[in-house]
C-alpha cells in the first residue's frame, strides 16, 4: 500500500477543500467539493448528530449527485454554514436545474464548541459567512491542526482538531477528513502514545509508537473523558475515486466507523454526534469482484481515519484563551 504525495484527502481526484475559520469564536467550517457531483452517502453511529440533508444520502432515497459535503462546529447554529456553500454554489451555476434555478445538494454535519473559550455572543449567526469563505478557499491542498471545522474542537484531554490522511490501494485512493472534537480521549491517559499508533505510517503523528504500559484491555471510562453534559462529536469524510454506487458509499461509510474506534476511547458514545460521510468520485472503474474490492477499500478508510485523527490532534497549535493543552504542549 504507496503512500500518496500529500497524505490528505485530495489525493483523491477530483476532490477540493477549503478551510475558513475566526480566532475570535474559536470555531470555523470545512467544505469539501468538487468540479463535478459526486456519489455520497452517510453512516451515523454517535447518540447526538446534528445534521442537515443527510436522510436523503440513504441509498433507497431519489438523489444520487451530491455538490458538496460541510463539516463545521457551532452546534446547531453551525448548520447554516451549509446555507453559505449552497448560495455560493447556486451563484456558480452549481446544483440541479429547477426552471432557470440551481439548486444545490448539501448534507453538512455540526459538532459542539459552544464551550470552548470563544467569544459566541454574536449578533449575526456567523456561519453562513464562514462557509461561503470555506468553499472559496477550496482547493487541493489545506492546511490540518488548529483550522476549518476543527479550530475550536476539545478531546477529553487535549485540544482537538481538522486531520486528513490517504492511502493507495493499487490504482485507487482513499483518503480521510475529520474533525476531532470527541469526549473520549486520543492517547491514554498520562501518555503521549496515540490510540491510532499501530496505524500511524511514516512517523505522520510522532512516531513514538503505541504505549508498552496501556491498552484496550483496561475500563474505557477508567480514561478521562470530556464532562458528560456536554455534548461532543467528531464528524468524517472518507473518500475514493473507485467508481462507487450510492449503497456502496453507505457500506464506505460504515466500514470506516472502525477507525474512530481504534483512534479514541470511548468512541460512539450517547454523547457523540460521530458520523462518517462516504463519498466516491467516480473514476476508476473496479474489476468484477466488486465486492472483494469494496471489503479492502472499507479496511483501508477504516486506517486512514484513524490516522487522520491523530494527525488532527498531533497538528493543532496552542492559542490564548484554550482551555486545554495541544499534545506538542501536554
Amino acid at each position: 500500500m504507496d503512500a500518496p504525495d500529500q497524505n490528505l484527502i485530495t489525493d483523491v481526484r477530483g476532490v477540493l477543500v477549503g478551510n475558513a475559520a475566526s480566532p475570535t469564536l474559536k470555531s470555523g467550517v470545512t467544505v469539501l467539493t468538487s468540479d463535478t457531483p459526486f456519489t455520497a452517502s452517510v453512516s451515523v453511529m454517535g447518540g447526538a448528530p446534528g445534521t442537515r440533508e443527510t436522510d436523503l444520502l440513504a441509498p433507497d432515497k431519489l438523489v444520487d449527485r451530491v455538490d458538496a459535503l460541510v463539516l463545521s462546529g457551532g452546534s446547531a447554529f453551525g448548520l447554516e454554514a451549509c446555507g453559505g456553500v449552497a448560495e455560493a454554489l447556486r451563484r456558480a451555476g452549481h446544483g440541479f436545474q429547477a426552471g432557470t434555478m440551481f439548486v444545490p445538494i448539501v448534507p453538512g454535519a455540526i459538532l459542539f464548541d459552544l464551550m470552548n473559550g470563544g467569544e459566541k455572543d454574536w449578533t449575526q449567526n456567523p456561519y453562513r459567512e464562514l462557509g461561503e469563505a470555506a468553499y472559496r478557499n477550496a482547493a487541493t491542498t489545506f492546511d490540518i491542526g488548529t483550522e476549518g471545522a476543527g479550530y475550536g474542537a476539545l478531546t477529553g484531554t487535549l485540544k482537538g482538531g481538522l486531520g486528513s490522511a490517504s492511502a493507495r490501494v493499487g490504482e485507487i485512493t482513499v483518503g480521510a477528513l475529520v474533525a476531532v472534537n470527541p469526549v473520549g480521549s486520543v492517547t491514554p491517559e498520562n501518555s503521549r502514545h496515540f490510540w491510532a499508533a499501530p496505524f500511524e505510517q511514516s512517523g505522520e503523528f510522532g512516531g513514538l509508537g503505541a504505549d508498552p504500559s496501556s491498552g484496550h484491555s483496561g475500563a474505557p471510562f477508567g480514561h478521562k473523558i470530556a464532562a458528560l453534559q456536554q455534548t461532543n462529536t467528531t464528524i468524517a469524510i472518507v473518500a475514493t475515486d473507485a467508481k462507487l454506487t450510492k449503497a456502496e458509499c453507505y457500506r464506505l461509510s460504515v466500514a470506516a466507523h472502525d477507525g474512530i474506534a481504534r483512534a479514541i476511547v470511548p468512541a460512539h458514545t450517547p454523547f457523540d454526534g460521530d458520523l462518517v460521510f462516504g463519498l466516491s468520485t467516480g473514476i476508476v472503474d473496479l474489476p468484477e469482484d466488486r465486492a472483494t474490492t469494496l471489503a479492502h477499500i472499507g479496511a483501508v478508510a477504516a486506517t486512514s481515519l484513524a490516522r487522520a485523527i491523530a494527525r488532527g490532534v498531533h497538528a493543532a497549535r496552542a492559542e490564548a484563551g484554550d482551555l486545554l493543552p495541544t499534545w506538542s504542549d501536554a
